[in-house]
């Protein structure tokens, strides 16, 4: 099944995540959605949502001097952070090297508390589209840091800022796909100047190095997984970080993500003066 979050005022659809002022409609087989529709992120207001770093073999490449982690990397971002199609990605102050991850995003329809690998997508209801926004600056990647910068020494403003994870509005049931088949995942910059699309990331779901059922396991070994929680299961090569030279987000830009089989999500960059939710 493929369903559809739209805004709803009023209403509140019974989903995993939802929230109030949301509502969801099925999709068609012909893939057709009423243009009326205002679309929201397929998951409302999830729970908790745990991200995966380094977890394809060629983003684990592209980045140097770097090895294939042996457990799962994990980090986390909040609710603040889910942003709906179309919504304004806000650069923050002090920020100046915006990036874009296209990932995968598992969403949890069961609670999963110490569950077995081969019993872990009994737990799983479905997957989004999800784009892993990062502040490269307040990562501390050195390719992003000017002359006298370090990064936060961890990764929590550099990655769970305000508008840091858009979502695609189209959710799809897991008896629909499989990411062990390998779904292409590709991402692009729409430079605000051109408005023509830079291919950024190109790769499939067949290079996860920690597939769907092991993140699911290793996680709920400690962290108990609940509906509506959702798993951001890593992102393929192709940042704009690790080019040369760098290619960060700038304001007046566009990013688009999209994931074979489900859908896409596409965002505005605005500077935090712009910030819409501010005027």
């Amino acid at each position: 099944m493929r369903r559809y979050t739209f805004r709803a005022p009023g209403r509140r659809a019974d989903i995993p995540g939802g929230a109030d002022g949301y509502d969801v409609a099925v999709v068609g087989a012909d893939g057709a959605v009423d243009q009326e529709l205002a679309a929201g992120p397929a998951v409302p207001r999830p729970g908790k949502v745990v991200c995966v770093g380094l977890n394809y073999g060629a983003h684990v490449s592209e980045g140097g001097a770097r090895s294939a982690p042996d457990r799962p990397l994990l980090f986390a971002k909040f609710a603040n952070a889910v942003i709906a199609d179309g919504e304004a990605i806000v650069r923050p102050e002090g920020c100046h090297a915006l990036d874009l991850e296209v990932e995968l995003g598992v969403v949890i329809g069961k609670q999963a508390r110490r569950v077995a690998v081969d019993q872990a997508m009994d737990h799983v209801v479905g997957y989004v589209v999800v784009n892993d926004i990062s502040a490269r600056d307040w990562q501390g990647v050195p390719a992003a840091l000017r002359e006298g910068e370090k990064g936060d020494g961890q990764w929590l403003r550099a990655k769970g800022s305000d508008t840091f994870l858009p979502m695609g509005p189209v959710f799809v049931t897991t008896d629909e796909l499989d990411p062990k088949a390998g779904l292409r995942l590709r991402s692009w910059r729409i430079p605000g100047g051109t408005g023509e699309p830079v291919l950024m990331q190109e790769g499939t779901t067949a290079d996860l190095i920690h597939d769907v059922p092991e993140l699911v396991s290793f996680i709920s070994r400690q962290i108990t997984l609940e509906p509506g929680d959702v798993i951001a299961t890593g992102t393929p090569a192709g940042v704009g970080v690790y080019r040369d030279p760098p290619v960060f987000l700038e304001p007046g830009d566009r990013v688009r993500c999209e994931i074979e089989g489900i859908g896409s999500v596409e965002n505005p960059i605005v500077d935090w003066t712009d910030d819409p939710r501010e005027q």
